[in-house]
């Protein structure tokens, strides 16, 4: 497992692609991930090396359809230990007034410090040049 973090339009995705040329085509965006765990099996069944990008977006997804985000995503690491994340960094700012996205940038957050606990590799990239994490 690794995960990939930055803020917006900083080269995640190109840095993860050179650094994994294998994960080519095997890119699912994280607003195209289903919010239930049927479809997130089917859809992740159809690649070898998948790698979910903008992970955040995904959360965002489930926790407006009402879906259990930590229960879902503990099934998500334990069943691919193999998984690439990349998701943005969000919630550095101004703590925002509505309800949904405070706990928008809440489950992002703890939902990264999951996966970086788990993960093997974990890295920053900003201006597309990475800083190793662990």
């Amino acid at each position: 497992m690794e995960l990939f973090l930055g803020g917006c339009y900083q080269g995640k995705k190109e840095y993860v692609l050179k650094l994994h040329p294998e994960c080519k085509g095997q890119v699912i965006e994280g607003e195209n991930l289903p919010a239930d765990w049927d479809g997130m099996i089917k859809e992740l069944q159809e690649f070898e090396n998948p790698v979910i990008n903008h992970l955040h977006l995904w959360i965002r997804k489930c926790l407006e359809q009402q879906t259990d985000v930590e229960l879902l995503a503990d099934k998500l690491l334990e069943t691919y230990p193999g998984l690439i994340f990349i998701c943005d960094e969000i919630g550095n700012g101004i703590v925002p007034m509505d309800a949904l996205e405070r706990d928008y940038r809440e489950q992002t957050g703890r939902l990264q410090i999951r996966i970086a606990e788990k993960a093997e590799r974990v890295e920053r990239i900003v201006c597309g040049i990475s800083q190793r994490l662990k």
